[in-house]
């Protein structure tokens, strides 16, 4: 009995443990590396949760009509530890967000680097995922 207890105790273990990974996704699935992207906008909401903060900005298109773009950026821990807080940007702020596109077409992208008009720049990715050019 003791020893059906331990296998059952072991294997919720494993399950629980495994959750997370199972759950991250690498950029490569999601993003595409040869598709960079840089628009500037108003940033409309922050998602400020885990796996990955989500930040919405609307860009004004040439013909006058607006897209909101998703961009993902990292897990909120990272970018505390490297003092980027989440009152860092606010909704209403005017921002230019170089990144790359999801590779469904969508108007998402990983958020990877932004700056805002006083010329402060924050890498708002993982550090395991790739920087736009200018952002390196």
């Amino acid at each position: 009995m003791r020893t059906k207890l331990t296998v059952m105790v072991g294997g919720l273990w494993i399950l629980l443990a495994a959750g997370p990974a199972v759950a991250h996704h690498s950029f490569a699935a999601e993003y595409d590396k040869d598709k960079p992207v840089k628009v500037t906008g108003v940033v409309t909401r922050i998602e400020w949760t885990n796996p990955h903060i989500w930040f919405f900005v609307d860009v004004k298109n040439d013909n006058g009509t607006v897209t909101n773009w998703g961009f993902s950026g990292g897990p909120p821990g990272v970018l505390q530890r490297r003092g980027i807080t989440k009152n860092a940007m606010k909704a209403g702020d005017t921002i230019v967000v170089e990144g790359f596109r999801a590779r469904d077409g969508s108007n998402n992208g990983s958020g990877g680097t932004v700056t805002f008009p006083d010329g402060r720049r924050v890498f708002t990715v993982s550090a395991e995922d790739p920087l736009p050019k200018s952002g390196r």
